[in-house]
């Protein structure tokens, strides 16, 4: 076998890949003959086990034109889709393929192959357009399929992309509504690259008498007519909406891949007799895909894992079903409620898990805990910051800080009764041998109260030497003490070696120290109540840090992502320009200047000044005894940015 055709077969899974048991595609959304989609559990429960990021390759096209081939290749293999060989299409709905990616160590590679577009048998051209649009709304890398040659009947059935305005919102409505130019103008900022795969091509790859490259062909084709008839219009309505939604565009084409007689058995060909060209091509094509095809992303560069895909499945499904268009925003607003819940549950559970392996309770202060409490918290926030996503609001971050500020008073519990229980276990065996002297009478002797006290002395002391009882060492020790006052006095007034004043005298002095004793004790929660405050500030300015973080890295991302539609819109511009058309050049100048005018606004210290202060008020009502502490210091940490 050629290098070219071993190279369209993977080996295995790169090191560190998810290995997916699923053996063969299922269903993820099903297409009954009355036209309504539904998305399937079975497909949903596999997705749901994915929590690494996807690479969604969807294939589109007419029926019958050898899409499930593709696909099959790019998994690797030679049978799985179903390809059929007679007039009839034979993939219904959306049908899905997860395996590890062959490229991307930790990356899922997800293939769907959607239903074959204009089948005669169905007549639903309005069901065909949902299909296509949720191929684009799913997909990372988006493969057209088409046979014979980039002509002008090649484009008159790919109408669907004209129709795609229709089909697709990116924003809820404002007042006022919102204009169909300006959600296709942000189309390019979501849909995916794309690829159209010509199958059957029996040109020359030619142009004025010099070869072309693939993609010059499919570029030759997406050229303009001048003038302004009807039929200039319509001829350049789908090249035009292609030019505009899909800016990365790739083209490769196919010869037939086997004499007529042995098409019908395709898949069960051997390599070597398949034409060495077609093998050629088909491994060219599946490099490319594998390479280049990058995670499914959504607004704001946040990468979708399988769950998340099976969520957006839902969502925009559920909106087709409701007679409604699906709404990219509200899609992805209705994904975060989701995401970001669970963000919280899992940054709760490395905290506890972060816990259980630091935690030796009880610890020697209430320093020393909040210290192990920051050092929990911390892996905590990391994690919920590397999930979140579109909590605009802060509510999400907040409801992390009251949930992890319950740990934080839960753990001082659990350490002050494991300290209590520590130290009473100790002052009960020390105090054993001095219970046995009383019961026998020892003390109750001329000069028994003297002895009474050295003794009670003695196991004071040896407690102050053992280690390890924690932070309710002196509380549990005045109050043991005071436990042991009547038998104090029983004896003090029982000793005839001591005068009546000297009785008073020693009362009065074992008052004082007990007196003493609580005071150091109220002194000692007077200082754990307020390193307990401190450590609401301290958490508040570790939210603060890290929020700072995933607002920087956002706001990178986002100007990552304008710069990369501003090159995409001067590039289309400059095209429309060279080939004579003005006005339509004109057009794009405005959203080129609306582009700049966002980035500007991305660019201000408000953008973030904004978020940190929503997190501040967050904090006043999550955080007891926090309020009034928040704006000095957003104040100071915007000053030191900015």
């Amino acid at each position: 076998m050629p290098r070219s055709a071993r190279a369209c077969l993977p080996q295995g899974p790169p090191p560190g890949a998810m290995e997916i048991p699923m053996l063969a595609p299922i269903c993820l959304v099903e297409n009954s003959p009355a036209g309504e989609l539904r998305v399937q559990q079975e497909a949903l429960r596999v997705l749901a086990e994915i929590s690494q990021p996807v690479a969604v390759v969807a294939i589109a096209g007419l029926y019958r034109t050898g899409k499930s081939y593709l696909l099959n290749r790019l998994a690797g293999k030679r049978t799985g889709f179903s390809l059929g060989s007679t007039i009839q299409s034979h993939t219904k709905g959306i049908w899905m393929w997860c395996l590890p990616h062959p490229r991307r160590a930790g990356h899922t590679l997800v293939l769907l192959d959607t239903e074959g577009l204009g089948d005669v048998e169905k007549g639903d051209t309005k069901n065909d357009t949902w299909i296509f649009a949720l191929a684009v709304l799913l997909s990372s890398t988006l493969v057209y399929n088409s046979m014979g040659t980039i002509s002008q009947q090649a484009m008159d059935q790919l109408h669907y992309v004209t129709e795609l305005t229709e089909c697709i919102k990116v924003k809820t409505a404002g007042e006022g509504g919102r204009q169909e130019w300006e959600d296709s103008a942000e189309f390019v900022r979501f849909f995916p690259a794309f690829v159209w795969a010509v199958r059957d091509f029996t040109l020359q790859l030619e142009l004025d008498g010099r070869e072309i490259t693939e993609d010059e062909y499919l570029e030759n084709g997406l050229k303009l007519k001048t003038g302004s008839s009807r039929r200039a219009q319509l001829y350049n309505l789908p090249r035009e909406c292609i030019r505009q939604f899909f800016p990365a565009r790739k083209c490769f084409v196919f010869i037939q891949p086997a004499g007529r007689r042995d098409l019908p058995r395709l898949e069960k060909l051997q390599e070597d007799e398949l034409e060495p060209e077609f093998r050629e091509q088909v491994a060219r094509f599946c490099h490319h895909v594998w390479e280049t095809s990058k995670p499914k992303t959504i607004p704001g560069g946040h990468v979708v894992t399988g769950a998340m895909l099976g969520t957006l499945a839902v969502t925009y499904v559920d909106a087709i079903r409701s007679g409604a268009v699906p709404c990219m925003e509200s899609a992805v607003l209705a994904l975060a409620q989701i995401e970001n819940s669970a963000a919280v549950g899992e940054a709760v559970a490395v905290y506890e898990e972060q816990l259980a392996r630091r935690a030796a309770l009880p610890t020697e202060s209430v320093q020393e805990l909040l210290e192990l409490h920051a050092q929990c918290e911390r892996e905590a926030l990391r994690a919920f910051m590397a999930r979140a996503f579109k909590d605009d609001d802060r509510s999400f971050q907040g409801e992390l800080m009251r949930r992890l500020e319950e740990q934080k008073q839960e753990l001082c519990r659990r350490n002050e009764l494991a300290s209590s229980d520590r130290c009473t276990a100790t002052l009960l065996e020390l105090w054993d041998e001095m219970d046995d002297r009383i019961s026998q009478g020892v003390y109750l002797v001329p000069g028994g109260y003297q002895h009474f006290q050295d003794d009670r002395q003695r196991v004071v002391e040896r407690y102050r030497q053992v280690p390890g009882k924690g932070v309710k060492a002196k509380e549990v020790l005045q109050e043991f003490l005071q436990s042991k006052e009547d038998v104090a006095q029983s004896i003090l007034q029982t000793d005839e070696a001591l005068t009546e004043k000297e009785k008073e005298m020693a009362a009065e002095r074992a008052r004082a120290e007990a007196a003493e004793r609580e005071q150091e004790v109220l002194k000692q929660k007077e200082a754990e109540l307020q390193q307990k405050l401190e450590d609401q500030d301290r958490s508040y300015q570790e939210n603060l840090r890290q929020l700072e973080t995933k607002l920087e890295d956002e706001r990178k991302k986002l100007l990552e992502e304008q710069g990369k539609m501003m090159d995409q819109k001067l590039k289309e511009q400059e095209a429309l320009l060279r080939e004579g058309f003005r006005e339509e050049a004109g057009r794009l100048e405005s959203e080129i200047r609306h582009l700049q005018q966002q980035s500007e606004e991305i660019r201000k210290p408000s953008w973030i000044q904004s978020a940190l202060g929503m997190l501040g008020d967050v904090a006043s009502l999550v955080l007891p005894g926090f309020a009034g502490k928040a704006v000095g210091a957003i104040t100071y940490l915007v000053q030191r940015l900015f």
